[in-house]
């Protein structure tokens, strides 16, 4: 998954190591569904895309259980139900900023 730009400065330097290690010790394979790097997913029939997921979402917790190597799909369903919360979360943040500014 790609890393936003807000969230770029919470993930450690070496973040390209940590997250290449995962997915070589995972043996480039989805640690959930079992879909191989580069090959056609199973169900999706897409080019398997291997990634590395925060169990708990905090970037900068990179301890060894709170990586999982998974596909994009995997990945995605993880995080559906965190990315809907913050998302919902958004404007209420944004509108009480701009009312401190105020």
């Amino acid at each position: 998954m790609p890393i936003s730009a807000e969230n770029r400065a919470r993930y450690p330097r070496e973040w390209p190591l940590i997250s290449l290690w995962h997915r070589v010790m995972a043996g480039w394979r989805c640690e959930w569904c079992d879909a191989i790097q580069g090959a056609p997913h199973p169900l999706t029939k897409s080019r398997v895309v291997l990634t590395v997921a925060h169990l708990n979402h905090t970037p900068e917790d990179c301890r060894p259980d709170n990586l999982r190597a998974l596909c994009q799909r995997c990945h995605l369903r993880y995080d559906a139900i965190h990315h809907r919360t913050t998302r919902s979360r958004t404007p209420d943040l944004l509108c009480r900023a701009v009312e401190m500014e105020n």
